[in-house]
Order: C-alpha cells, then structure tokens, then sequence
C-alpha cells in the first residue's frame, strides 16, 4: 500500500463486466486536481475483465482479481485494501459525470461524515437526474437510500457501525447509511450537483426490486420494529383518507357531467 497521505479512496467492485468496467475505470482515470487512491477488486472474471485491469495496472493502487462471496464481501474486501480517510464506490458500469466530480465533493468535507450529491440515472437510454434531499429523515429511508456512487463516506464510520453485512445480497449499503445516520447521527452534507451516472439494470436496479423490499423489510423488522409498526399503521392510514378523497372526487365528477360541467 502506498504511503502518501490519501484524502479519498475510489473503489469498483467488479465481476464478468468489462465494457461496464472500462467506462467505470475510464472516468476515474480522467479525473483532474485531486490526489486520491484506486482500487479495483474483481471477482475472478472470465470476460477480459482482468486482462484490462492488468493493462492499467500502472494507474492503479491495489487491484486484484479472484472469485468471492458476492458484492458485500467485495465492497468489504476493498474498504480493507484502502487508506482513504474517506471511501467512495464506483462499481463497474457507473462513472463520474464530469472530470471534476470527486474535486466537487473535496471541497465539501469540513467536518461531514458523509458527502454526497446527485445522481444521474440512465433507464435504457433515457436520462433523467435524481435530486437528493439536503434533510435525512427515517421517512426517507424507507422508501430510498442514499447514491454510493456519489457518496464520500469517512472510513471511521465502519469503525463504529461495522462493516457491510454479508448476509444481505443487494441492500446492506443501504443498512449502513440507515444506522450512521438514523442511530448514530453522524454529520452528513448534500451537494447541488450530479456526482456520477448510474445504470439501471445492475444489481441495485428495478430488476431486483422484490429482494430489495423483501431485504428491508427483515432489516427494519430486526432493526426499527417499533418505528415499522407506526409507519405501517400511518400508512393504512393515509391509504384510507387517499381512497376516501378518490371517492368523494368521482362522486363529484359524476354530478359534473350529469350537469354538463
């Protein structure tokens, strides 16, 4: 490992993704005004994945490539690997938005634990940005999570709350930054703007949606019972008063039309 002094370490899990990993890798290498670290961890691809990172072994930091117990372990094996004092993933298929994304986020550190931006989402050709909120609430993470992609998290946290939980296949990420933030209350920063682009069909996509509600649900279950049983009663709730709104809506659009209006 290197001895300089790290401010960030950029880290891409990656496994059977080359064309994915080149526009990952590309954009890390095409950063600018920041000194910072890169790790790659492959899980012992057989699609050319190692025989690339072997071609920029000369731009990388630590690297290596051989089969694990799936992205967690990975993502866990590379926070091993670093010295940043803050970690951010770019795993294989994402990559920064410009040439200045991580300076971006530099600048904002001060005395947050987590920095993060926007992102932007490419869903099958069509790009749209997802605006984060500046407040985190447990409301929020109920339905959503925060964007590793664009997120700088200070290594110390997994100090305190532990590492990624490898028992979880596609939303411990998600686990994590519910119990920084929620139970620990760390400092955190939002940035108004896109950090990185993040493709629509990998692991944490629609795809899996049903593992991912599934995973939370246990999570919240294990975790946050007391606050699930309120949100889900406040829930019933709100569904009641929406359907009874709806009602009354129809009932006044049907007297409309019989008058003409």
């Amino acid at each position: 490992m290197i001895s300089r002094d790290i401010l960030i370490s950029v880290i891409t899990i990656n496994l059977n993704n080359v064309s994915g990993l080149k526009k990952t890798m590309n954009s890390v290498f095409n950063q600018t005004k920041l000194d910072f670290e890169y790790i790659v961890i492959d899980g012992g691809s057989t699609d050319g994945s190692k025989e690339f990172i072997v071609e920029c072994e000369k731009d990388l930091d630590f690297w290596l490539s051989e089969r694990d117990n799936g992205v967690y372990y990975a993502m866990n094996k590379g926070i091993k690997h670093s010295s940043g004092k803050y970690i951010l993933f770019l795993n294989s298929g994402d990559f920064f938005a410009d040439a200045n994304s991580l300076t971006e986020l530099s600048k904002e550190i001060g005395n947050a634990d987590i920095i993060y931006g926007d992102l932007i989402i490419n869903e099958k050709g069509r790009l749209w940005r997802k605006v984060f909120p500046d407040e985190l609430t447990f409301k929020f993470f109920l339905r959503d999570s925060l964007p590793h992609p664009a997120t700088l998290i200070n290594r110390r946290l997994f100090g305190v709350a532990g590492m990624y939980n490898e028992n979880l296949k596609v939303v411990s990420d998600w686990e994590f930054f519910m119990k920084v933030i929620c139970v620990l209350n760390c400092n955190y920063k939002h940035i108004d703007k896109a950090i990185a682009e993040f493709q629509f069909d990998g692991l944490s996509s629609g795809v899996n949606e049903k593992q991912i509600l599934t995973e939370r649900h246990l999570v919240l279950q294990k975790n946050y019972k007391l606050f699930l049983d309120d949100y889900e009663e406040a829930e019933k709730v709100r569904n009641r008063f929406l359907r009874l709104q709806n009602s009354r809506w129809m009932r006044l659009r049907k007297v409309l039309n019989r008058v003409g209006i």
